[in-house]
């Protein structure tokens, strides 16, 4: 999440370089030992780093086995607070993870900052917001004995539940019809077993979409921020505040019908009627109208031609017929999710102990007309231990984002820059975007 450019300082041969890294690593590293009585190893990492408008540095604590003292040097021009680029620093909760910015430090010409590194020494480069100046700094590590480093600190993940029994009318109270035609879901899943992702564009009704983003808008939501940040920052509503059509809708990504439906797109295992692995029959998927499709074809043909008109004649209790936990012989299927709105200044991060395992992640966007990926905002999705990304995931309005990742994937929401705000001139209310974002269990 380093936007700037840096660069390893500690073999350079110039006769500059080389004479800070002696002034350093010798006299100066005598004089921090007496005022710190930390006793410091001779070698010092030692590099540079060209911040350039947009570019930001996230909340982190520098810690790494050894290092004792970070040290910054500013070589920048004349530094106003609206060039952006402080160095931000956090306080931090009883558990050692950081909570707010308690001091913002300004860059200035020659000045150099050092703190000790320890379990507590959060800190941030906060966004560049000059398009002409460069924020140019020297900085570096000195080394000492280690300190002994407290437990990791695990926070809970997001309450996980099974299904709410619906039935298939929920889905055709939503859901643009073109989604619930068996041959188009069967052409789904085969394009989802292939890419393990999929963008369903024009999800929802527009009728329906349209008032949720109407809805969105609503005074009366309580939005809370979400952190800590080094591992992330956005807001989250509070699900008790919020309009009827919104509960509606998180009901909606909870209902026994979308597990279904959601099984039919993906081929996984979400529902019992979802056919496993070992059925026979290639490209079978349970009808999400309400039954399972072993009938015959003529009934097939009868059954789609009538869903495209009107709702199929069937008993509301369809899928209440039977209890999940038996039918599924293992595990109950669950999800977790949350409505998340995002500006500038939000993201998140990868972190060490952030959980991987099986799941499919929905991510379903709204208010994002004119957003332009080069804010930010989209979802990235990176193997682990390795930078290279393997999907991205742009806002766009009413599409759903279907993506199916495996332990060795994680993801991350790219920091939102303040170029972000320029489309107020277009759209006056909208700071940002919303997204329902739901992770679903087999």
């Amino acid at each position: 999440h380093l936007g700037a450019e840096s660069e390893e300082l500690g073999a350079r041969p110039e006769p500059h370089v080389s004479a800070l890294r002696r002034a350093l690593s010798s006299t100066l590293r005598v004089w921090l030992e007496a005022v710190t009585h930390i006793e410091l190893e001779p070698s010092i990492d030692i590099s540079c780093a060209k911040y350039e408008s947009t570019d930001v540095l996230l909340c982190h604590d520098d810690e790494l086995e050894g290092r004792r003292i970070a040290f910054i040097l500013y070589l920048v021009p004349p530094w106003e607070k609206s060039d952006g680029g402080t160095l931000d620093l956090f306080s931090t909760d009883e558990h050692f993870q950081p909570q707010q910015v308690m001091k913002s430090l300004m860059p200035s010409w020659n000045t150099l900052v050092f703190f000790e590194v320890s379990p507590v020494s959060f800190h941030q480069v906060s966004e560049i917001l000059s398009e002409e100046k460069c924020r140019l700094s020297v900085s570096g590590w000195f080394h000492g004995p280690p300190l002994e480093r407290p437990a990791r600190y695990i926070e809970a993940p997001l309450p996980r539940s099974p299904h709410i029994p619906y039935d298939h009318e929920i889905l055709y109270e939503w859901v643009n019809l073109v989604y619930l035609d068996m041959d188009s879901q069967a052409q789904i899943q085969e394009e989802f077993e292939e890419r393990s992702e999929i963008l369903l564009k024009d999800f929802l009704k527009k009728e329906k979409f349209q008032l949720l983003c109407e809805a969105l808008e609503n005074k009366d939501i309580q939005w809370s921020s979400r952190g800590p940040p080094n591992k992330r920052l956005y807001e989250t509503a509070e699900e008790d505040s919020l309009p009827d059509i919104l509960k509606n809708f998180l009901q909606f990504l909870h209902s026994e019908a979308l597990f279904l439906l959601l099984s039919n797109f993906t081929g996984l295992k979400l529902h019992f009627l979802a056919p496993s692995d070992e059925d026979a029959g290639e490209g079978r998927a349970a009808d999400s109208a309400g039954q399972s499709s072993s009938k015959s074809e003529e009934e097939e043909t009868e059954q789609r031609a009538d869903s495209s008109t009107s709702q199929p004649d069937q008993p509301d209790n369809i899928f209440e017929a039977q209890d999940s936990e038996t039918q599924n012989g293992s595990s109950t299927p669950m999800c977790a999710g949350e409505l998340r709105r995002w500006t500038n200044g939000h993201y998140t991060l990868v972190h060490d102990n952030q959980a991987t395992e099986f799941a499919l992640d929905l991510l379903f966007y709204c208010g994002c007309e004119d957003w332009d990926p080069e804010y930010g905002g989209f979802t990235s999705y990176i193997a682990k231990g390795e930078d290279e990304e393997l999907l991205t995931v742009n806002p766009e309005d009413n599409c759903l984002a279907l993506v199916y990742r495996d332990k060795e994937t994680m993801k991350f929401v790219k920091y939102i820059n303040h170029r972000s705000l320029a489309r107020l001139k277009k759209h006056p209310s909208r700071r940002g975007f919303w997204d329902f974002s739901f992770v679903y269990f087999e």
